[in-house]
């Protein structure tokens, strides 16, 4: 039985749907906003997160023909025929990270009017989550940051986001503090702010100075391809992979891929690919959207089921914040499902994460 057998069956009443904006100055040219969604009936509430990154398009709209009861298969279906779902957005992954919002809520909502844990459904124990911190090193890129967060958490893990202005000296200061877990070269993201052009000098630097590193999402071009040949075994993906299929379509057989739950949008599509890593021996870790509200419990939740042991980017939100500061969770997290639905503790709700 598939992953996602366990899940299809569940049924749920849906009586009302409501949404919730979220948002967060994190600097002073971009403020994070998602959408909290709501799904109720039999006198329970499920929730999920809408990470879409576009402003202006949270929240969803409030009309969607949702209510009724269903089973988590059928819902799936329902919402496969919605235009909301269908029609393509301005930003191609905004449809899905749309409707695992609305996916998440309904294994929720179905969990709590069954006084199930997520976790039972999945026939899987929650276990400590490791997790790394993910971040870009300024302009001009410094130690500083990575240095002030491990003054306060030794031991802390990174994975860090290379750009063309890194040197050999900060590349070897890095690799002397030994805190490197992986580097992400944004090769795969098109039209985004965070776009690394494919650059044959960085990668080459960063390939060879951190030779024990995930290499995640480098460009594959004539220029970088004999640089990352030698080192197949450590790249990595994230920005490409929805499906079972877009794991099949990769230049190289992986070892580990990041399994961003809303990238897949769907549970069908997200249950296959766990069952598609752990039958070709493939190593999944979990990775965040900049979650503000209920997505980074999920997150969490996930990898303490399937991938404890990885170098998760699912650090709590409080990680994101610029400045370090003491008296966060340290890695690895305690395992905080609630005792029904697809809720990480306290945090699911007040976004406290």
């Amino acid at each position: 039985m598939g992953l996602y057998d366990s899940l299809a069956g569940l049924e749920l009443e849906v009586g009302s749907y409501e949404l919730e904006r979220l948002e967060k100055q994190v600097s002073s040219g971009f403020t994070r906003v998602t959408s909290l969604v709501r799904l109720g009936g039999r006198g329970e509430e499920g929730v999920g997160e809408d990470v879409t990154y576009t402003g202006e398009d949270h929240p969803p709209p409030a009309e969607l023909p949702l209510k009724g009861t269903h089973t988590i298969d059928s819902f799936s279906a329902l919402l496969d025929g919605l235009d909301l779902f269908t029609r393509e957005p301005e930003m191609a992954a905004s449809r899905d990270y749309r409707r695992w919002a609305f996916e998440s809520a309904a294994v929720d909502l179905a969990l709590q009017q069954a006084a199930r844990p997520f976790a039972s459904a999945v026939a899987r124990d929650p276990a400590p989550v490791t997790f790394v911190v993910s971040m870009r090193l300024g302009d001009p890129p410094t130690t500083e940051k990575v240095r002030g967060w491990l003054e306060h958490y030794p031991g802390l893990r990174f994975k860090l986001d290379p750009t063309t202005d890194w040197t050999e000296e900060l590349v070897a200061e890095l690799a002397e503090l030994g805190c490197v877990d992986s580097v992400d070269l944004k090769g795969q993201y098109e039209g985004t702010v965070v776009d690394q052009p494919p650059d044959p000098r960085l990668y080459r630097l960063v390939a060879e100075g951190f030779p024990e590193a995930w290499i995640e999402d480098p460009a594959i071009t004539e220029e970088t391809r004999p640089i990352l040949e030698p080192h197949a075994e450590r790249i990595t993906w994230d920005a490409i992979i929805h499906s079972v299929a877009d794991i099949e379509a990769l230049p190289w057989p992986p070892r580990s891929i990041n399994v961003k739950p809303s990238r897949f949008g769907s549970w069908r599509r997200l249950c296959d690919a766990y069952d598609h890593c752990k039958a070709n021996g493939i190593a999944p870790y979990g990775g965040g959207q900049f979650e503000l509200g209920p997505g980074r419990g999920h997150i969490q939740y996930l990898a303490s089921l399937f991938h404890p042991d990885a170098a998760n980017d699912v650090a709590p939100g409080a990680y994101n914040e610029n400045e370090p500061r003491p008296g966060l969770p340290r890695s690895p997290l305690h395992p905080t499902p609630e005792p029904t639905g697809f809720r990480w503790g306290r945090a699911t709700i007040a976004g406290d994460v």
